[in-house]
């Protein structure tokens, strides 16, 4: 029965999401709160749920967005998003071996930072034989930071007065994974939510020559690279939209329907934070991921503002 119930509430949930009842950062705390008190009936398919949606809500987004534009928005972007990587990745490998921490764990942790949190450490993993143990330490800690950036980016964005455009670069930056840049830009506002999910995505192919370093300094061989093939399809939906195949009704129609699947995917994102597992980590990996995200979000926000 009390299967039944959960089962009953966690879909009602969803549809509220769906339903436009509650923002982003609502619904990452509702997930959260239910994870400690419920555990989710659907736990097995979460990750590829999670994974799915995403995807999917991110390609309608490119459904309100045009070429030149998002062209403009990746260029002015390019010298900050090198920057950003390639010292992220400098400090994190030395700071790992300072900290004599797990050397993949660290690498697994400064990847997701530097570039885009859960995608990264997905597609970095098996290129450095990483163990599913380490992998799912990585994702813990990368998944916790997002959610406390999820409500204090905004916030400090508000504060400091960044501008839509200045906040969404920032938070694409700044924050790790995908899906709370866009759910952080996304209360925000919309020209933040274009901005933020075209310089993510853009961020997002930095994984592949991330995968090839990867291989020759951890020696891996015979490994396959992970491509994100859905960001053609983003792409895609740019192209469409920006030749006005589609009516504007449709258009924004898909919009609309991909920033409720956002929440959704925030609400699912939140049932898989588990205090136990990180309790389990021990203070140094946790540690070690926070310095990386204030170096990198006081890095990014310097540079932006000046």
């Amino acid at each position: 029965m009390k299967v039944i119930l959960t089962k009953v509430l966690y879909i009602l949930i969803a549809i509220a999401a769906l339903l436009g009842l509650f923002n982003s950062a609502i619904a990452l705390l509702l997930g959260f709160t239910l994870s400690l008190i419920l555990e989710s009936p659907f736990k097995k398919y979460n990750q590829k749920t999670i994974s799915y949606l995403l995807k999917i809500a991110v390609v309608g987004l490119g459904f309100g967005m045009l070429v030149t534009e998002t062209i403009a928005t990746s260029k002015d972007s390019l010298g900050l998003t090198f920057l950003s990587i390639v010292l992220t990745l400098v400090l994190g490998i030395l700071l790992s071996k300072l900290l004599k921490l797990n050397l993949k764990l660290g690498y697994l942790i400064t990847s997701g930072t530097s570039i885009c949190g859960g995608s990264a450490i997905a597609a970095i993993a098996p290129a450095i034989n990483a163990k599913s143990k380490t992998m799912s330490v990585a994702l813990g800690i990368v998944f916790l930071l997002n959610a406390v950036a999820l409500f204090i980016f905004p916030a400090i964005g508000h504060f400091i007065g960044l501008s839509q455009e200045q906040f969404g670069l920032w938070c694409a930056i700044a924050i790790h994974d995908t899906s709370s840049v866009v759910g952080a830009a996304l209360d925000y506002g919309d020209e933040a939510l274009k901005i933020a999910t075209t310089v993510k995505l853009s961020r997002t192919l930095w994984i592949i020559p991330l995968s090839i370093f990867s291989i020759f300094m951890f020696k891996s061989k015979g490994n396959k690279i992970k491509i994100p093939y859905f960001i053609l399809l983003f792409i895609g939906a740019i192209i469409i939209n920006s030749c006005h195949f589609i009516p504007i009704e449709v258009s924004s129609t898909i919009v609309l329907i991909s920033k409720r699947l956002l929440v959704l995917t925030l609400f699912l994102v939140g049932t898989t934070i588990s205090l136990k597992d990180l309790k389990s980590v021990g203070f140094k990996p946790i540690g070690f991921a926070f310095i990386l995200w204030v170096f990198i979000s006081v890095f990014s926000l310097i540079y932006i503002l000046n």
